[in-house]
């Protein structure tokens, strides 16, 4: 490990079997357990857990306090806010050994979730979906869906530029950042 592309703080601890990719960074005090892989630019926040067999893809940034556990995928420019968990069994009990149950969670490219928001394991998060602080997850969240509350309740439609989409009687949105058309058809958002 004496000539890495990617930088860890002297208190991070990286376990064997990792693969990390260029210009990473890890912060104080985290945990890359066994055999994760994090893609390139991503940035690993102060005091983060990245439990055995994890994988990120490029550029996901996470705050500081974030539990990432076995079973979970990131796809490409995910957000992990401050303090936000990931769960891997539906019904954990100390005296029970369940690892064999642990259920996947797969997060789609450029979503977000918020600070202190929880992901119950086995439910998905569609790409560029925005999870508001806080937010409990007990289901799947569609593509560009915004969720909040607890449990987690879908209140509208979010931009690849992480705003709130108005869609009008043709079922057209404009995001006001970027300028890019949404369509609302059936129930699902794309980007035209």
């Amino acid at each position: 490990m004496e000539d890495k592309s990617y930088y860890a703080h002297q208190t991070a601890i990286i376990d064997d079997g990792c693969n990390i990719g260029n210009g990473t960074k890890i912060w104080h005090f985290s945990h890359i357990m066994p055999n994760c892989t994090l893609g390139e630019r991503c940035n690993v926040g102060q005091n983060v857990v990245i439990s055995p067999e994890v994988v990120l893809g490029k550029n996901v940034k996470i705050q500081n306090n974030v539990s990432i556990y076995t079973g979970v995928t990131c796809d490409d420019d995910v957000f992990l806010g401050p303090s936000m968990v990931f769960t891997n069994v539906i019904n954990p009990r100390s005296a029970v050994n369940r690892k064999s149950e642990y259920a996947k969670t797969h997060v789609g490219k450029g979503a977000s979730i918020g600070a202190n928001a929880t992901i119950v394991c086995g439910h998905n998060i569609g790409k560029f979906a925005f999870i508001g602080a806080g937010a409990v997850v007990t289901k799947h969240v569609p593509d560009y869906a915004l969720v909040i509350g607890n449990p987690a309740k879908q209140s509208g439609w979010m931009s690849e530029y992480g705003h709130k989409l108005n869609f009008n009687k043709e079922g057209i949105a404009v995001c006001k950042e970027s300028g890019e058309k949404y369509k609302l058809e059936g129930g699902i958002v794309s980007k035209i």
